[in-house]
């Protein structure tokens, strides 16, 4: 009798858990299927299986990597819009992903990543493969899940660098403005700001009026308090911003040669205020390093959960957390949504009643 094949898959951007939970889906899948099953790793996400890349996987490679950061498997960004267009190469994807998943004979692939991912994970699916979803993303905005592993490494990551702000803008009496990632959504920023000790938190979901900004900064000076921190999401836009189309911003911030709304939004603190204002973006410091306790339990959790799919054959879903209980959902469900965060989010006011500004 033929051995069931998988494929594994990590796709778009890295984080901690991504190795946690590779590893959690193949032990859990040994353990449910013995030696009666195969695994294959596919290099480098959708690239690898656009291209055939991959390797026939042991069980010693899935040892020691539970507190590694990356992915063993390598990761490329293959952004979903592209998917279905021939491009200079005059390679189609699809019909070469499809290919590559038949050559190698496999039963499911795994595919681990966040909403570009699953994306493409939903359009396999509907084309016919076997495909369950695990959800990865430092954004945490995947809807239908209540987190994604590796946000909550990132959130450490993040607050631990606001912590460590904190005591030179105390020392200099400056306002510290950092960027936190999350282009869409503001989950990322507002866990660190919080965490942090922020004084302002500035996310996508709540355009910010940056007169309001300043004032709040200005009335921290004038209560004697030397410093402020700001924390700003990188896709955080202002009112006016709000009111235009994604490419329309884009081209004002670029004919204004400020592309960025941390610059932008210390240069206007500075000449608003006279106060001294500096930026810091740690940026994939955020991805890096080890998974925190907490999402090698998760990691796991979905790992084995996975497998749970796989001996079900519940395919054509991803992996969720829902009211502290992991579930699955649809990923015809998944795919192209995106989880924001509501302006009324209990964090929200959490924040809004110790007196955090939202800039609005």
């Amino acid at each position: 009798m033929a051995k069931m094949r998988i494929g594994i898959l990590t796709s778009g951007g890295d984080c901690p858990g991504l190795n946690a939970t590779i590893r959690g889906v193949a032990k859990a899948t040994y353990e449910t299927f013995g030696d009666k099953v195969e695994i294959v790793g596919i290099h480098d996400g959708y690239h690898g299986l656009i291209h055939c890349d991959y390797k026939i996987m042991s069980p010693s490679d899935f040892s020691g990597i539970l507190t590694t950061g990356g992915t063993i498997l390598g990761t490329k960004r293959t952004p979903y819009k592209m998917m279905q267009i021939i491009e200079d190469d005059n390679v189609d994807k699809v019909k070469e992903m499809k290919m590559t998943y038949r050559d190698l004979k496999l039963d499911c692939l795994f595919t681990l990543g966040g909403n570009g991912t699953h994306k493409t994970a939903n359009m396999l699916s509907e084309e016919g493969l076997n495909v369950i979803g695990l959800p990865k993303t430092i954004d945490n905005d995947i809807f239908g899940t209540d987190v994604t592993f590796g946000f909550h490494s990132a959130v450490d990551i993040g607050t631990e660098v606001i912590d460590r702000i904190h005591t030179t803008a105390n020392s200099h009496s400056r306002i510290m403005v950092i960027e936190i990632m999350g282009n869409k959504a503001g989950w990322l920023t507002l866990y660190s700001g919080i965490a942090g000790g922020a004084d302002i938190i500035l996310i996508p979901e709540i355009p910010y009026d940056i007169d309001k900004v300043t004032k709040a900064c200005q009335k921290r000076a004038d209560a004697g308090k030397d410093f402020s921190i700001i924390a700003v999401a990188e896709g955080a836009y202002d009112v006016e911003e709000a009111k235009m189309k994604k490419k329309e911003r884009a081209q004002s911030r670029a004919d204004s040669g400020i592309v960025t709304a941390t610059t932008r939004i210390a240069k206007e603190i500075e000449a608003k205020t006279g106060l001294e204002t500096r930026t810091v973006v740690p940026g994939h410091i955020l991805r890096g390093g080890s998974p925190s306790a907490y999402d090698r339990v998760l990691a796991t959790q979905f790992g084995a959960h996975a497998a749970k799919l796989l001996k079900e054959e519940k395919f054509g879903f991803t992996v969720a957390m829902v009211d502290g209980k992991i579930t699955e959902n649809p990923l015809k469900d998944v795919a192209m949504k995106t989880k924001f965060v509501p302006e009324n989010h209990q964090l929200v006011k959490t924040a809004r009643a110790i007196g955090i500004s939202f800039g609005d």
